[in-house]
């Protein structure tokens, strides 16, 4: 099995998944009046990002967890994971909004997701900086590494002719 899978981030992220499967389920067996079309549209659209963030999390937890993964790359992932996360309580609010009565699977999703934020942030904390390129958008480079700072591998001489003389 791949490390990842051990990991108690994803772990957590595989509970919250399963979590809002239940949630949703719950959701689409509800009373709630599914006969006004703008309400029904609106409630189908929170529960199809639920279901779709709850997969992109632990998806991206393991695309993350390669450990000769670039710190840039590693950062994306994260950033993409975090918004994932708290668009599960955005929809949720918009689910409880609409008349989703069992509240208490919400405020226990609102807990999960309250518990992964931390196993998240000590996560994030083992990404090694100094395994980066320049991230030349500017926003994943490691602290006090810029945008348009001189990449020090360009100081490397470089000829293809060395290169590929023995193939």
């Amino acid at each position: 099995m791949d490390k990842w899978h051990k990991l108690p981030v994803f772990q957590k992220a595989m509970e919250i998944q399963e979590l809002v499967d239940h949630i949703v389920a719950s959701v689409e067996k509800t009373d709630i009046d599914f006969e006004q079309e703008i309400q029904s549209e609106m409630i189908k659209s929170n529960i199809s990002y639920m279901r779709e963030n709850s997969l992109l999390i632990p998806a991206k937890i393991a695309g993350a967890s390669a450990e000769d993964m670039l710190y840039d790359i590693k950062m994306e992932n994260a950033a993409i994971i975090r918004k994932a996360a708290r668009e599960l309580i955005t929809d949720a609010r918009g689910i409880q909004m609409h008349g989703f009565k069992d509240i208490e699977y919400l405020d226990l999703l609102r807990t999960e997701v309250e518990a992964f934020r931390i196993l998240f942030a000590e996560w994030v904390k083992t990404f090694d900086p100094w395994n980066y390129i320049i991230d030349r958008w500017g926003l994943f480079n490691p602290p006090g590494v810029n945008y348009d700072d001189k990449d020090p591998d360009d100081d490397i001489p470089f000829n293809p002719d060395d290169f590929f003389k023995d193939l």
